[in-house]
């Protein structure tokens, strides 16, 4: 399956409790390299959001960014320090009872000691963040985005694989012209060996026999049959990679060196002005193949 690794994506969610706003960016990377973004108070599901986009992603630098603005709190709380409002009692009941006029301790009195009264919020933007229903929100969230990056990375993948399989047929083009050319030359390589080897003998005799066994054995070395059955088999394996579901940037990029391998053995071994043509011309597309496979998940 070709999918690109550029792509963008930005779903924006409105809860009763969050308001979400998450973006996701990928381009060209030879790993997966993430980078998640996230409010202090939705700093403890960074390792979920992580495993979330790893499940889906396998290539690509990848940015996450999570804005949150909470828009329901719990209002405050007022906490009273019993145990010392209790003691003061206590203290107020034995100067009573040494005689002396003292009022009662009234609420009012609370507000003006220290430690009496504790005045602070109910939650916490991390006290909501850590509700099940905002982590379901946040999840959903993030996976909206990713199947909105996959989508556009799976559509510019299908142009990618316009042009990848337009390429590959120049290859296999390539390949037959090769085959062809490389059996031609070698016959004239054979008729060219006979005439030079006629030339230098002369009129000394030599077993003829001989002879053709060494000009069959110096034939043989720029045979290059057995390369042209592997970039063949190679091109049919490309295929299958292709078409089947798995992520397949780096099979291909590994499938295009051994490719560039057999073309550069072969370039060593034939014979003939024509095939070095060739060769060239086809390290020059599969080197367009290997740059357009970089773009490749």
């Amino acid at each position: 399956m070709i999918r690109s690794m550029t792509g963008f994506a930005s779903v924006d969610i409105e809860h009763p409790m969050v308001a979400l706003s998450v973006t996701l960016r990928s381009v060209n990377h030879r790993h997966l390299d993430l980078h998640v973004r996230l409010p202090s108070s939705l700093l403890a599901l960074e390792a979920r959001l992580r495993a979330q986009v790893q499940k889906q992603l396998t290539r690509g630098r990848v940015e996450l960014n999570v804005g949150a603005q909470f828009v329901q709190r719990g209002g405050l709380e007022v906490e009273v320090n019993e145990a010392l409002v209790k003691r003061l009692g206590e203290a107020f009941d034995r100067v009573r009872a040494s005689g002396l006029s003292i009022g009662d301790l009234t609420a009012g009195d609370l507000l003006h000691l220290p430690h009496a009264l504790d005045v602070k919020e109910a939650t916490s933007d991390t006290d909501v963040a850590a509700q099940p229903d905002v982590i379901e929100v946040v999840t959903e969230a993030v996976a909206q985005a990713l199947n909105e990056l996959i989508t556009m990375r799976s559509t510019e993948g299908e142009y990618l694989l316009v042009d990848l399989d337009s390429r590959c047929v120049l290859v296999g083009e390539f390949i037959a012209n090769l085959e062809t050319s490389a059996a031609q030359a070698k016959g004239v390589l054979e008729v060219r060996l006979s005439d030079r080897i006629d030339q230098l003998v002369g009129e000394i005799e030599v077993d003829q026999g001989v002879v053709a066994q060494e000009i069959v054995k110096f034939v043989a070395r720029s045979d290059i049959d057995e390369e042209i059955v592997r970039l063949k088999g190679h091109l049919v394996h490309w295929r299958t990679i292709v078409d089947d579901n798995l992520a397949c940037g780096r099979r291909l990029d590994f499938l295009l060196q051994e490719m560039n391998r057999e073309i550069n053995t072969i370039g060593s071994k034939a014979e003939g002005l024509e095939v070095s043509e060739l060769i060239v011309s086809a390290k020059a597309e599969l080197e367009r193949l290997r740059e357009q496979v970089q773009n490749v998940e």
